[in-house]
Formats: structure tokens, sequence, C-alpha cells
């Protein structure tokens, strides 16, 4: 509550004003989180690249949006602290979420970009890995958001891609959103200078 009240520059009390309580809250930071995530899902969709450059921009976005850009948008993983109805209406805007990844995966898989495999159990290991990234990450640690967001990016791709060096083809050199990719060996080595 405070971390939410702080990034709306309110006090907590304050927060009350706009919302009727905590499941409001809840709900807003929820809501707001998967309206984002499923706009880059459209954008992706609407994209005219391949299934690995439409499932990156998917990916980053994701990240994006839990620790960089939506406070309290980590809050989309306790959807069962709701009352059932706000609930069920969460649980289908995230289910159409997760089968919107599942058809990018399995676009790849028909077009034989991707190796064959269970899209379903796929979507639901990438967007666990993505979604657990809450956990772990802090904002003064050694890699940044973006940074977090472009390499794991690579990482969850480059085991579904068929060729292994496809890697290169599907956006390394382009911008992928407000900042352009940085090698993150270098800034690596830039980081350990300093110290």
């Amino acid at each position: 509550m405070r971390d939410i009240a702080e990034a709306a520059e309110l006090s907590p009390a304050n927060l009350y004003n706009y919302f009727e309580g905590k499941h409001e809250i809840l709900f807003f930071c929820q809501d707001s989180s998967l309206d984002r995530m499923l706009a880059a899902l459209e954008k992706a969709r609407r994209a005219r690249a391949d299934a690995s450059a439409k499932l990156r921009l998917v990916i980053v976005s994701h990240l994006r949006c839990l620790l960089d850009e939506v406070e309290g948008s980590a809050a989309h993983l306790l959807t069962s602290a709701l009352p059932a109805g706000p609930q069920r209406y969460l649980v289908a805007k995230r289910d159409r979420y997760e089968l919107g990844v599942r058809n990018l995966i399995l676009s790849g898989m028909r077009g034989g970009e991707f190796i064959q495999g269970d899209a379903a159990l796929i979507a639901r290991a990438m967007l666990g890995a993505l979604n657990w990234s809450v956990q772990w990450f802090r904002p003064d640690g050694p890699m940044t958001a973006e940074e977090i967001a472009e390499s794991l990016a690579d990482y969850l791709i480059r085991g579904l891609l068929t060729k292994a060096n496809s890697l290169r083809q599907f956006g390394r050199r382009e911008k992928t959103g407000r900042v352009a990719r940085k090698d993150i060996s270098e800034n690596m080595g830039n980081r350990a200078a300093v110290a």
C-alpha cells in the first residue's frame, strides 16, 4: 500500500479517497497490468515480423510492465486475494493473455521457426519465469529492468529456435522499445571496472 501511494505521490490515507479499500486497489493494479500486457500482445500479433520477433516484443513488454512501468503490477500474481467476482474477471483476462502467448508460440512452430512441443506448457513455463522476476529483481541490483528484459527474452527464445544462429535475426540489432539494446557483457564489464 505504501509503495503504491508513494508511486502515485499520495499518502496512504489519501489513496483511500480514490479507492474504497484494499481489494479495489489490488483489482486496479491487476487490471491495469493486464491491459498493458494485452496491448503489447495485440501490437505483436499485428506486427509484420517473424514469430520470434513477436514473442520477443511480448516478453520484453511483460517484464517492463512488471519491473519498471506499473507500480503494483506484481499484484497480478495475487488474484486469489480478491472476492470471487473480480477474481473471475481477472482470471479470464489473464487466460486470454496466456492463450495469445501460446498462439504466438504455435505460429512459430507451424512456420518451422520454433521446435515442436507443447505450446501450452512452454507458454506457462515462460510466463512463470517472467512473473517470478518480481521476487528477485532489485532496482539497485547489477542489471536494470531493461537489461533483464532483453537478456531473459534472448534466453527464452533461444530455447525455442530450430536454428542456433537465428537469435541474431530477431532484433538484437534493433530497438525493442524506449531504449536501444545494450550489449550486456560490455555493460557488466563497465560496472565491474567502476567497482
